[in-house]
């Protein structure tokens, strides 16, 4: 008898390894999803035609590059690796959960063939709710605020103390006098 070992049936892809990004990659997730956009999306029913591609407050946290994504069909936080800390190979459609400034935040990985591996972290989906262009630019340096800045520290709750003020007994003109006079009452 052979003994056979058990494959399982859905197997996750396999891990690219992602290729540190030294430069602002604002223009190159810009120059992708236009091209999406004009080749693969535009007459989708779910797109908001209103909104065009545009790359939101990208910068460097930790090494990495951290920025939002704006296109006619989503809004996304998206996390590309710069060499950093933040940064961890996992495979495309696993999640796995990031410290950022602003608190633990889950990101999903994903391995586009033209642009690589990048993880992101959905912020609005779909994005039909937007009027315009200046609402989702608002909405995501809004975004980008928040999570490059640490949360407010929580209000101290108020303490009730006791009552400090000693009870004094009423003194009288008389009294006071013989208090100053050095004679107890």
């Amino acid at each position: 008898m052979t003994e056979r070992i058990r494959q399982p049936a859905l197997q996750p892809p396999p891990i690219r390894p992602a290729v540190p990004r030294g430069e602002d990659p604002a223009a190159w997730l810009e120059a992708h999803y236009r091209h999406v956009w004009e080749t693969r999306m535009r007459d989708l029913p779910f797109v908001n035609p209103a909104l065009t591609v545009e790359a939101v407050g990208f910068q460097r946290l930790n090494g990495d590059w951290l920025g939002v994504m704006i296109t006619p069909w989503f809004l996304n936080l998206v996390l590309v690796y710069g060499g950093g800390e933040l940064w961890g190979d996992i495979p495309a459609g696993e999640r796995r959960y990031l410290n950022l400034p602003c608190g633990t935040m889950q990101f999903i990985a994903d391995d586009d063939p033209d642009i690589g591996p990048y993880q992101y972290c959905p912020l609005i989906a779909p994005v039909d709710k937007l009027p315009d262009m200046a609402t989702a630019r608002f909405v995501a340096a809004d975004a980008v605020k928040t999570v490059f800045c640490p949360p407010a520290p929580p209000e101290p709750e108020p303490v009730e103390l006791p009552e400090t003020r000693a009870e004094t007994p009423e003194v009288s003109r008389r009294g006071f006098f013989r208090r100053l006079a050095g004679k107890r009452s």
